[in-house]
C-alpha cells in the first residue's frame, strides 16, 4: 500500500497596511511640524509658515545681491588685502605649535604672519610660504620684524641655501584682480585641510 503525499497548505499573509501620505517636515526651521506635501515643491505646513518662508528667501536673495554689488565695487587694493589675509591666517596655522621665528618664545599675545622679506621690498615673495612665518607681534610691529635673529632661526628652519634665495632680487610682480581671488581660493582651501587634519 502506497503512501499519499498531502502537501501542507500555504500560509495565508495578511495585507500589507495601506500606507498613509508621505510625510514631510516644514521647512521652517522654529516650525518643523510634519505634514503631507501636495507636490516636490510644497516645503511649508500652513500658509503663516510658507509666508515666513518666502520672507527668508526674499532676505537671503537680497544678502547675495549685496555681496554681488560689494565684490564689483572693490578694488585691486581690496582683494589683495583678502588674498593676503587667507595666506596669513593659513601661515599662521602651518606653524601654530612653533614659536615665533625671530625670538623663539612661545606666548599668549598676538600671532602675525611675518615675511623675512618685505612685501614693499620684494612684492615678489608677497605669498611666498618660505617667506612668511609665524611671528609674535613685539618682533613684527617693535622691533620692525627682529630681521637678524630672523634670518638665524630661518636658516635652521629651511637652510642656508632657500635663505640666500629669498635674498636674492626677484622679477617685480603685479597682481592683478583675478591673481588675488585665485590665491584666496587657494588658502582658504589649504587652511581647511590643515583644520581637519588635526
Amino acid at each position: 500500500m502506497t503512501a499519499t503525499f498531502t502537501p501542507h497548505p500555504k500560509p495565508v499573509r495578511e495585507p500589507k497596511p495601506a500606507k498613509g501620505p508621505r510625510q514631510r517636515k516644514c521647512a521652517v526651521s522654529a516650525c518643523r511640524a510634519l505634514f503631507p506635501p501636495r507636490s516636490m515643491t510644497h516645503k511649508a505646513c500652513s500658509p503663516e509658515c510658507a509666508a515666513a518662508l518666502a520672507v527668508t528667501a526674499r532676505q537671503v536673495a537680497e544678502r547675495k545681491s549685496d555681496r554681488a554689488r560689494k565684490q564689483a565695487l572693490k578694488s585691486r587694493q581690496d582683494h589683495l588685502k583678502d588674498a593676503q589675509a587667507a595666506f596669513n591666517a593659513f601661515i599662521r596655522e602651518r606653524d601654530r605649535d612653533e614659536p615665533c621665528i625671530s625670538c623663539g618664545r612661545h606666548h599668549d599675545g598676538q600671532w602675525h604672519a611675518g615675511h623675512f622679506r618685505s612685501v614693499g621690498a620684494q612684492p615678489a615673495l608677497r605669498f611666498d610660504e618660505t617667506n612668511v612665518h609665524k611671528q609674535c607681534a613685539p618682533c613684527n610691529n617693535h622691533l620692525a620684524g627682529n630681521i637678524v635673529e630672523y634670518r638665524i632661526r630661518l636658516i635652521q628652519k629651511i637652510g642656508a641655501l632657500r635663505v640666500e634665495l629669498l635674498e636674492t632680487e626677484h622679477a617685480p610682480a603685479r597682481y592683478t584682480i583675478e591673481d588675488a581671488t585665485r590665491i584666496k581660493l587657494i588658502y582658504r582651501g589649504k587652511l581647511k585641510q590643515l583644520q581637519q587634519a588635526k
